[in-house]
């Protein structure tokens, strides 16, 4: 395995970490609402300049809720102004539908909107927000009679997964050029939740085959089935390999080389006190997981970590307590009898009451 450091490719600026809804499947880490937004728009424009020069293409844009920083717009101006591809990672919810004319006069390429269900009761009901439906809807319909390109992104769960069929029809009433219908990974408030969420084995079959009956029926929007790793007996190559190609910068100007990369016991650099070279190349965090020498044996033996880096660390720490381990979805750990009886007691367990960010706010949880 390869020591050498390549130059990030797709820089993730998360403004903000307030959000107006409260999904029982967020992966951001638990406490993750409480991130103070530290970073001036100076910093943020600091922060593009130097990737943007080390040679940074894609540009995404997300929270929280993105929508909820003063500064989104410029931003944006800026991304354009620096040649990035941008790509706004939203839920549609926290300003005035009028922001996307201006951020389509800024330059912005790509709108990736979440939208849970086509029915607004399901919708309600994982989002734990009242009025997302119509909201999320004039949304669409706005960002594509202006002409943005609109992802799609649906995460599936136990409660929406019988409904893949409406999702994708709905996806395609709104003019969606790609839809994404990605089974959740299980970090933060969903591994709080998985009894709740976990679908069967057999559900996902099924959705894969409604999903596979569309995508060759519906030829103008592409579908993408993400399958969750949970079922697998092989890890993924979680982002690409740590610090390969993603570079993410939280509110308070903290750099990570992964979204939830700050749960796991590692002290990560801060771009308001070093420029983004000096994070990438040189920081012990960043150079923490690079290569193989850090792996066990069980890894460091195995033919295919080339191909999967020993999985993902978040979940390793998150599953076992030690984020040096084997990613427990391998069947080659030793921890991964905690992956399969995760599974059998999440899929065994009677109806439960999800667990919310905002405990005041939760709302009677049905299961389909």
């Amino acid at each position: 395995m390869t020591d050498e450091i390549k130059p990030p490719l797709w820089l993730l600026l998360e403004l903000t970490h307030k959000c107006p809804l409260e999904c029982t499947y967020c992966y951001n880490q638990l406490d993750f609402a409480g991130t103070k937004d530290q970073m001036t728009k100076e910093d943020w424009f600091r922060v593009m300049d130097e990737a943007r020069e080390m040679g940074a293409v894609q540009l995404g844009i997300s929270g929280g809720e993105p929508l909820l920083h003063k500064d989104l717009v410029e931003i944006v101006q800026r991304a354009t102004d620096l040649k990035f591809y941008t790509n706004l990672i939203t839920s549609g919810i926290g300003a005035d539908i009028s922001i996307l004319q201006k951020l389509k006069d800024a330059g912005l390429k790509t709108i990736q909107l979440g939208i849970q269900s086509h029915n607004e009761n399901t919708m309600t009901l994982i989002t734990n927000t009242r009025n997302a439906y119509k909201d999320k809807i004039a949304f669409a319909h706005e960002a594509t009679r202006l002409g943005i390109q609109l992802i799609i992104n649906s995460c599936i769960t136990r409660q929406n997964i019988g409904e893949i069929g409406g999702i994708i029809e709905f996806a395609e009433s709104l003019n969606a050029n790609y839809l994404e219908v990605a089974n959740i990974q299980y970090y933060g408030w969903a591994l709080k939740n998985i009894d709740l969420l976990l679908p069967t084995q057999e559900q996902i079959t099924e959705a894969k085959k409604v999903t596979d009956y569309y995508r060759e029926k519906r030829k103008d929007m592409k579908v993408f089935f993400v399958v969750p790793d949970y079922f697998e007996t092989r890890p993924k190559a979680c982002m690409n390999g740590w610090g390969s190609t993603f570079l993410t910068i939280n509110p308070d100007g903290v750099a990570l080389p992964c979204n939830t990369a700050n749960t796991l016991p590692l002290e990560f650099p801060n771009v308001q006190e070093s420029s983004i070279e000096y994070i990438w190349n040189e920081s012990h965090a960043f150079n923490y997981f690079r290569g193989d020498k850090w792996m066990n044996p069980t890894c460091a033996a195995c033919p295919e970590k080339e191909q999967d880096f020993g999985g993902c660390r978040c979940q390793a720490f998150a599953l076992t307590g030690d984020m040096n381990e084997a990613d427990p979805v391998c069947d080659k750990s030793s921890f991964h009898n905690v992956v399969t009886d995760m599974v059998e007691k999440s899929l065994s367990t009677p109806d439960s009451t999800p667990l919310y960010r905002n405990k005041k706010n939760s709302m009677q949880f049905v299961q389909k």
